[in-house]
């Protein structure tokens, strides 16, 4: 047979105190209700000693806070969401919070029902790395008073928290230091968004190559078609009809290794000879032959910046009394592969 669980209201029999009383200390409120420390160490060492574990559904129902947050990504694999998500998590567990982690795929069907099925279970909060089409889902939980904080891309027009890096100035910088090593002929491979992060990095880009009187060849691969795995087969066509490319900057560090694949499979002295920057640093590109240049975003900051701006909502009444954007820094790690060959 089942073991009946242990309730509060045992706890308070056996102490022969109140149920208030035991509630209070097991939520850390003895100081703030004056009870005795010799009375919170007893109900303490009590709990223990059953194996006390709090109904979380009850207490979620009587709170109306479930003391979880959602953090919804592209991809929870790559290595860029996977780190931050791992940094957050630590910061969320100091606050007392607990995090699921889902990935969408880019996907809006994908990321509405996810939403959904979180928002039914009543989680507190949306940490959300946004799909293209789901604005009206994100305003949605903003009007039904839900605290949401997207990351990495935003809405135009959609007053909502934000936390994102100078996508343009970041782009900007790591093609001129390209063209400042005497590179001239520069590709640049990214997706076919138009995305807030994506549109971003191809406007620096493009910015740095007009200013130099450089003309810019783009390659844009449809994101559908990344997922299917034909990635590398548009990244092999572009190096086949630009052969005069002497340098190449990925838009996202999956495309620098899809990349490093053509060209260690179809020309691999072109690895040694190319200037070559990622966007988004990896732990690999730290021993590649020749080790590879990346823009690394500031992922502690970013996740202190999150949890800085959730706290607030979850204590609000009116989560949309206030919207605030936050525009990091990135940092150009220089490396073998960006210098003067």
């Amino acid at each position: 047979m089942k073991k009946k669980p242990v309730s509060i209201r045992n706890i308070a029999d056996e102490l022969k105190i109140s149920v208030t009383t035991v509630s209070f200390v097991l939520n850390g409120k003895a100081k703030e209700k004056h009870i005795s420390k010799e009375l919170t160490k007893k109900v303490l060492d009590y709990a223990k000693l059953i194996n006390y574990r709090p109904n979380q559904i009850a207490q979620s129902l009587r709170t109306g806070k479930s003391k979880i947050l959602v953090f919804m990504v592209e991809d929870i694999s790559n290595n860029f969401f996977s780190k931050l998500a791992r940094i957050f998590e630590d910061i969320a567990y100091e606050k007392g919070y607990k995090v699921i982690f889902c990935s969408n795929e880019n996907d809006d069907e994908k990321s509405n029902e996810l939403i959904n099925l979180f928002n039914f279970r009543q989680v507190d909060g949306f940490i959300i790395v946004p799909s293209p089409g789901i604005k009206d889902t994100i305003e949605s939980l903003i009007k039904d008073n839900i605290p949401v904080v997207l990351l990495d891309r935003f809405f135009e027009g959609l007053d909502c928290n934000s936390v994102v890096i100078d996508n343009v100035q970041a782009a900007f910088d790591a093609t001129e230091h390209l063209i400042k090593n005497k590179f001239k002929n520069i590709g640049f491979i990214t997706t076919a968004s138009d995305q807030s992060q994506m549109m971003g990095r191809l406007s620096g880009y493009e910015k740095a190559v007009e200013e130099h009187g450089l003309k810019p060849h783009t390659l844009q691969i449809p994101f559908n078609e990344i997922i299917k795995g034909r990635g590398k087969e548009y990244v092999k066509d572009f190096f086949d009809k630009h052969t005069d490319l002497d340098a190449v900057f990925y838009a996202t560090n999956y495309l620098a290794q899809s990349g490093l694949e053509v060209l260690k499979e179809n020309n691999p002295k072109l690895i040694k000879e190319l200037g070559i920057i990622a966007f988004d640093d990896n732990d690999m590109f730290k021993i590649y032959d020749p080790s590879i240049t990346s823009v690394a975003q500031p992922l502690i900051e970013i996740s202190t910046k999150l949890m800085e701006l959730m706290l607030p909502l979850l204590k609000k009444k009116d989560v949309s009394e206030t919207s605030h954007k936050i525009v990091l820094k990135t940092e150009l790690i220089v490396r073998e592969s960006s210098l003067v060959k």
